[in-house]
């Protein structure tokens, strides 16, 4: 420690952190820094941060936006609990972002870069094999006490052995963490080979050391969390609503990152059983948004006066993401679905041209795969050499046609009534030891019918599924529709005690360790991912693992497409339509910024009509 001191002498004060670090990880035995290595105020999975170091604002926000006023969203389905880093219970998801902050923000105009938040800067390798994060001296919670090293780590520890799935599989990549300082954290990756882990743990929610009972952590509460946020849980109505007010003392009411966000004095969840009330509730004026997903009320629903005479005003944004997609998930747990055949014949039957004219005004699309509208599809691309490559060890479970591109969907004569693609499916039912038996299917060895439940919980779900109920009759299948509220709903999905339900997974330019938690061997049997399949495929691991790996970003658009190849492959899902535009109705006492990032619309960039500017608010 002498030679450390003495070369300390006269040295500049970078030069002397790195040298007091060096001697730290050498006390403690953490590894050193590895080539590359650089404090930075940002982090990008590929390429470089879009953001210099000294921007004062993002691009997507109004930086002069005013304070005040209230935003009231009205959600559909209920709530049992203000925690939601555990399985059990019901959340209040925005709890999320408005109370607990992260080490580091997203930055929406970007495929997946971080900004510093509780971190002033960020560290690590080319190799990416720790990654080290020094907190902003000024943070703190929302009780006054500091945020510090050892709430950093405490909160690890406690998502790692507590948290939902997810949590528990990236931060247990982690081989160790150190606080070398009160304001420093270091997590060695040593072993983990996952580019993508300095970033999940940049997300990582902190909670204070000091105000969370572990013990009962994994249990559901009503009592809201302390966290650093720029928003308090000041008023619950257990199942009703609850209400966030704006912390006067926020921390971090000035960083660049936050300006122009976070404008309302209070943010209000009010709760709705049921879709139709909820909806009727708008009209009244009694929250100031929806976004909708249901094309026949976009269509021809927005008709009442409010909405006639500009009070309600209609947006519809162009994310540049990939285009959200809806499908009729297989529950391959179950038998029935268990074999292949059985899941192709199925898509077969479903007849979108009928359903798309008459349901949907020909304002849909349809892709099969789930990056759709983007790079990253494969679908309609044939394989690169590189993607070929990596699919190879699974050849013998890739269709040719997938492969090289040239695979679609079905497509119908849009009657209801189409031959061609019954003959093909009752082929494939056949060939899986299915029969007709006069106007039923039945199985050849025991003679019981096809059938099998689909689990709705919307009017426009319920529409798609007696359609689909009305295709599969041809057949000599007769499903049953069962319609439950989205609490019920989301039990059950939860639990996968389902056999078919529908369901959308929105992805993002820049995939990574969620995709395990969607599609990865180890969540098909783990309550509470959202691995709804049930999907058990070494392939679909094996191009999880090489895009994580990914240095490039030609390598990594080959991984995630050889990805999709994969999972179109196992015909898990039916594709029902793609979402290329997001529908988005608000009051008018509500505006937002001209610019949209692109991820879309984002809550907490709108702000108040009428309200003083935000300099003469302060």
């Amino acid at each position: 420690m002498f030679m450390f001191q003495r070369l300390l002498e006269g040295r500049s004060e970078g030069l002397c952190v790195r040298l007091c670090v060096l001697a730290v990880a050498l006390a403690t035995g953490l590894p050193p820094s590895g080539a590359g290595a650089e404090e930075a105020h940002a982090i990008a999975m590929h390429g470089k941060p879009a953001m210099p170091a000294d921007f004062t604002h993002m691009p997507y926000v109004n930086p002069e936006a005013p304070k005040g006023g209230r935003l009231t969203w009205g959600v559909l389905g209920t709530f049992d609990s203000l925690n939601p880093f555990i399985v059990r219970g019901l959340a209040v998801q925005p709890v999320r972002t408005y109370v607990v902050e992260s080490l580091l923000a997203r930055g929406n105009d970007e495929p997946f870069t971080l900004y510093g938040l509780l971190a002033r800067t960020v560290e690590t390798d080319d190799e990416r094999s720790f990654v080290t994060f020094r907190l902003d001296p000024r943070a703190r919670f929302s009780d006054g006490k500091p945020l510090r090293a050892d709430d950093v780590l405490f909160s690890w520890q406690l998502l790692r052995d507590h948290g939902r799935p997810n949590h528990r599989q990236y931060y247990g990549k982690v081989t160790r963490a150190e606080a070398p300082d009160p304001l420093t954290v270091r997590f060695d990756l040593t072993g983990a080979n996952d580019r993508e882990l300095p970033l999940i743990l940049g997300l990582m929610p902190i909670l204070p050391k000091h105000a969370v009972d572990v013990a009962a952590f994994e249990e559901t509460t009503l009592t809201g969390p302390v966290g650093s946020g720029p928003y308090r849980v000041t008023a619950v109505k257990p199942g009703a609503s609850v209400t966030l007010t704006r912390n006067p003392d926020y921390w971090g009411r000035d960083l660049a990152i936050n300006r122009g966000l976070y404008n309302f004095d209070e943010i209000r969840l009010d709760y709705f059983r049921e879709a139709n009330g909820q909806f009727e509730a708008f009209k009244r004026g009694l929250y100031d948004f929806r976004i909708e997903q249901e094309p026949l009320r976009w269509h021809d629903g927005y008709d009442f006066p409010a909405a006639k005479n500009g009070e309600v005003i209609r947006d519809t944004i162009k994310p540049g993401m990939p285009q959200p997609s809806e499908f009729l998930v297989f529950n391959t747990r179950r038998p029935i679905f268990a074999d292949i055949r059985v899941r192709q014949a199925l898509t077969l039957l479903f007849d979108f041209e009928l359903v798309n004219r008459n349901y949907f005004f020909g304002l849909y699309s349809r892709v099969a795969g789930y990056f759709a509208g983007s790079e990253l599809s494969a679908y309609g691309h044939p394989a690169d050499a590189r993607e070929r490559g990596l699919l190879e060890p699974f050849a013998a479970q890739i269709p040719a046609d997938i492969l090289d591109g040239s695979y679609r969907l079905p497509v119908t004569d849009g009657s209801g009534r189409d031959r061609t693609t019954l003959r093909a499916a009752l082929k494939l039912l056949s060939e899986a030891g299915y029969d007709l038996d006069g106007t039923v299917l039945r199985n050849r060895a025991t003679k019981a019918p096809f059938t099998f439940e689909i689990l709705v919980t919307t009017r426009d779900q319920e529409r798609i599924a007696l359609a689909f109920q009305r295709d599969l009759k041809r057949a000599g299948i007769a499903p049953s529709v069962r319609s439950v509220d989205p609490v019920q709903f989301d039990q059950r999905r939860l639990a996968y005690e389902f056999d078919m339900i529908q369901n959308r997974w929105d992805q993002s330019l820049s995939p990574g360790n969620e995709q395990s938690f969607y599609w990865g061997s180890a969540a098909a049997d783990n309550p509470g991912t959202r691995n709804y399949m049930g999907a058990r495929d070494p392939a679909v691991d094996a191009m999880i693992a090489a895009l994580l790996e990914a240095r490039e970003h030609t390598a990594f658009v080959s991984a995630v497409r050889a990805l999709d190849r994969a999972l179109i492959s196992g015909f898990y899902t039916i594709p029902l339509f793609n979402v290329s535009e997001q529908w988005i109705a608000r009051w008018n006492r509500i505006e937002r910024p001209q610019a949209t990032s692109l991820s879309g619309y984002l809550p907490e960039t709108w702000w108040s009509k009428g309200q003083p500017q935000a300099h003469q608010a302060k």
